[in-house]
């Protein structure tokens, strides 16, 4: 493949390509950086400046919202510590820190160095740990601090009226400045190698963030975490808090606090163990006299001066074992013996002769019914004839004509009106009783019955 087979980028396309790289970074979304300020000149709205030290330098930008917080006036040359992000210029290709929050270098970078490393062995999980129990009575104590100090006078006095039989061993250590932190480190390897301690102290007196700053040293944090005998740590005031505090067993706010958690009162504990011996003692006596009792009451027991009633007990039981036999058996005979007659009388229900009784008293009974029903069916017809016979008699002619009424026909039929004959016609007249012949010789239409 040549040259020009390669696929070219261009100069936008590498630059923006660089530009995600660290955008993508999580390292490079928050960083703390300290440096000297370099080419600031103070513009109308965003500041651009570097920042440098002995073997770098390296571009910084504040937008105008971040640098309006600022409670100090920058200056070339002055020391700073910078938060921010590290991002890629795409115009220039050259990469930069975005600077969200500027304070003076001093004092201000141990507190934020503390809150930084505070913040990783929290979420590292160091500081969640079961603390290991402060030995009640211990015998030998191992204290690191300064031979010099207050602190171990402190503890020394405590200890001595509190608890003199135990053994203190004190391991020199210089408690601050730039080997203070590898000499607590190295002594509390030793005490873990010895294995003959059953607490350390960790001791040092008040002072300053500087002055406490050997036990905010990530080696220290780790070496006393690492600790397998008991660490009671007693650091600067009861004020103070150093990282140390949080990995050590327990925190005590002074010294002679310290001396009074890793030991207890002596004359106090001979005065609770005489107690516990009485007691003790106590306790025995009652037991015996209790045991004596016992053995004076199995003694005089029933089973030792009649043997034989050991049995009686066991011979009640099987009576009643007998029974309850006895009783189950007769249960079990008469469960069968319902069965059985449960079973005889399903078999009886299921016979064929008592389908066809069945059957039968339901055909009497149909019979019966159908009997009745043709009764009374026939006795309903009767009444209705009789109805029937009593209105067609009130609408028959004979018995109209036997009121003075007549039935009277002609050739063309049933006369109903003068307006059907004429004079000199022959009529027929129906009575009751017999019938005559007739002929019309006038009509009287004047007198005409309407009806």
């Amino acid at each position: 493949m040549t040259l020009a087979d390669k696929q070219y980028l261009t100069i936008s396309q590498l630059t923006q390509y660089i530009a995600t790289k660290f955008e993508k970074d999580p390292y490079l979304h928050q960083v703390y950086v300290t440096g000297e300020i370099s080419n600031f000149r103070k513009r109308p709205k965003h500041q651009y400046f570097s920042l440098k030290d002995d073997g770098a330098v390296l571009s910084s930008v504040m937008f105008s919202g971040a640098f309006n917080q600022l409670k100090f006036d920058l200056e070339d040359g002055m020391k700073v510590l910078a938060v921010g992000r590290v991002g890629v210029f795409n115009k220039s290709g050259n990469y930069q820190l975005y600077i969200e929050h500027l304070e003076p270098d001093g004092v201000g970078a141990l507190y934020q160095k503390y809150e930084q490393l505070k913040q990783a062995l929290t979420a590292e999980g160091l500081f969640d740990f079961e603390h290991k129990p402060i030995p009640r009575f211990p015998k030998n104590i191992a204290i690191v601090t300064s031979p010099s100090g207050a602190v171990i006078r402190d503890i020394m006095t405590t200890v001595k009226r509190r608890y003199p039989i135990v053994q203190l061993t004190l391991y020199p250590t210089a408690v601050q400045g730039q080997y203070a932190a590898n000499q607590i480190v190295e002594n509390l390897r030793r005490i873990e190698a010895s294995g003959n301690y059953d607490t350390v102290i960790l001791g040092r007196g008040g002072g300053s963030i500087e002055d406490l700053w050997p036990f905010n040293e990530e080696k220290v944090v780790r070496a006393v975490s690492n600790m397998t005998i008991p660490v009671i740590s007693s650091v600067g005031h009861e004020t103070d808090t150093t990282l140390v505090d949080f990995v050590s067993d327990q925190r005590a706010a002074t010294p002679t606090a310290a001396a009074e958690i890793a030991t207890p009162v002596l004359a106090e504990e001979l005065i609770r163990i005489q107690e516990l011996q009485a007691k003790l003692y106590r306790a025995q006596a009652n037991r015996l006299q209790y045991l004596n009792q016992r053995l004076l009451e199995q003694k005089n027991a029933y089973v030792f001066q009649q043997p034989l009633r050991l049995y009686e007990g066991h011979q009640l039981k099987l009576k009643n074992l007998v029974n309850r036999l006895a009783q189950a058996e007769n249960n079990v005979l008469q469960d069968r013996i319902q069965k059985f007659n449960q079973a005889t009388n399903r078999l009886n229900q299921l016979s064929p002769q008592l389908n066809i009784q069945r059957y039968k008293s339901q055909v009497d009974y149909l019979a019966n019914q159908l009997k009745q029903g043709q009764v009374n069916q026939l006795t309903t017809q009767q009444y209705k004839v009789q109805n029937l016979m009593a209105q067609l008699d009130l609408l028959s002619p004979l018995k109209r004509m036997s009121s003075g009424f007549a039935y009277v026909t002609s050739k063309q039929g049933t006369v109903h009106s003068i307006q059907q004959v004429d004079i000199g016609d022959q009529l027929s007249v129906q009575f009751a009783d017999g019938k005559i012949s007739a002929q019309i010789m006038g009509i009287d239409k004047k007198q005409i019955i309407k009806k």
